[in-house]
């Protein structure tokens, strides 16, 4: 699996939890709202070491390019959180939106 299917792959995951704590959201008190995203974090973080888990990736691992020098190589792990900030990012602003808006 590349790092662009990677990617792909965590982002449909973490629509998906974000949708179940959407409905969380509905069912509890304002204090706890704000908790949720904490737990929207916590996913990201899991979901990146399943599916490394899955594909059977070294997160730790150095990623290597054909143009790298192997000096100061980045691991796959800051080269995916890298790729997928992004991503988090976005659904974590919607995620905020949503349950202070429930």
């Amino acid at each position: 699996m590349n790092i662009e299917e990677f990617r792909a792959e965590l982002e449909t995951r973490l629509l998906i939890e974000k949708e179940y704590l959407i409905q969380e959201a509905s069912s509890v008190n304002d204090e706890e709202r704000l908790e949720l995203l904490g737990k929207f974090n916590e996913k990201y973080r899991t979901l990146i070491n399943r599916l490394a888990n899955e594909n059977g990736i070294d997160l730790q691992a150095s990623y290597e390019t054909e143009n790298s020098s192997g000096a100061g190589s980045l691991s796959y792990e800051q080269i995916i959180l890298g790729k997928t900030m992004s991503v988090y990012d976005r659904l974590s602003d919607e995620l905020y939106e949503e349950i202070i808006n429930v």
